[in-house]
């Protein structure tokens, strides 16, 4: 049995977290061989595998999976000494945005134990749609920004904290009627799920008419389980009070909820933010997935 060096556990992390060898040495600044040595160590000293590296499948073996579980749990243990011990504590003020459905789903008690962790780090948040984030990032208003995209718009490093399936979704009993301007249900004028049903390739004779616009989840849902008209809601939102129509409109793109620095936040007390969101997501990821 080998030691389980801090170096070696933030390896595997950073590869789960941002999709691969690559970009893990991309956001540890460390070379692709160097993270390859720190993986190859942890195997040699294990004895069994940790990458499944087969294409197309998980990137872990299952015995990688229950190492990475472990290794979140320590560097977890680890962020926790190091900001209560060090001499010098993190200071600073971070301007973090963040989407409605984030704030419903676990980031405020994120935030508040990382006010705990770093009580010299002063943290401003906001709540707005994630394409408004997005514009506040590019303007380097905000340092933080953790939004949904559409997966395939991800950046390099962007770290991913969510894969989401988009449906189309209706009231079970709602009927649909192509031949008249189906209503339709947004977020909000500029939500880019809008953005993407007016320009998706709609059937012949099909128009989308937005009746309602809320930027509120459960507001949408409830609108629709109300028969007030259609709506495209992340697999998460879906009740027993509501349909997913099938083989009628084109398929959506799956969506990332993903958190983004600015171009000029590179500072400690970013980083300690951005990788204390993820790590929490990551770990929630790793203890829903089934166990054998």
């Amino acid at each position: 049995m080998t030691r389980l060096d801090i170096g070696s556990l933030e390896a595997i992390c950073a590869i789960a977290d941002h999709g691969g060898i690559t970009r893990a040495a991309s956001h540890l600044a460390l070379s692709q061989s160097a993270i390859s040595h720190k993986v190859k160590r942890l195997e040699d000293g294990l004895g069994y595998g940790i990458l499944d590296r087969r294409a197309g499948g998980s990137k872990f073996t299952p015995e990688g999976e229950q190492l990475l579980t472990y290794g979140r749990r320590i560097l977890a243990i680890h962020e926790e000494a190091l900001s209560n011990l060090a001499r010098k504590p993190l200071k600073g003020r971070i301007r973090l945005g963040m989407t409605e459905d984030m704030a419903n789903n676990g980031l405020p008690e994120i935030l508040g134990r990382f006010k705990r962790h770093y009580p010299d780090i002063a943290v401003t948040t906001t709540t707005a749609q994630s394409l408004h984030i997005e514009q506040q990032l590019d303007r380097r208003e905000i340092d933080i920004g953790v939004m949904d995209i559409f997966e395939h718009q991800k950046r390099p490093s962007d770290a991913q904290l969510r894969h989401t399936p988009l449906h189309w979704v209706k009231a079970p009993d709602y009927p649909l009627d192509l031949a008249k301007p189906v209503p339709f249900l947004a977020f909000a004028p500029d939500c880019f799920y809008h953005h993407w049903a007016m320009q998706s390739g709609l059937p012949d004779g099909c128009r989308l008419e937005t009746i309602l616009t809320c930027a509120s989840s459960n507001a949408i849902i409830s609108a629709v389980s109300a028969q007030l008209g259609i709506a495209l809601v992340g697999e998460h939102c879906l009740t027993n009070n509501i349909a997913i129509i099938t083989d009628i409109f084109p398929q959506p793109p799956s969506v990332a909820t993903i958190i983004r620095t600015s171009r000029n936040a590179h500072n400690a007390a970013v980083r300690a933010l951005k990788d204390s969101i993820t790590s929490t997501f990551s770990t929630r990821r790793a203890s829903a997935l089934p166990t054998a």
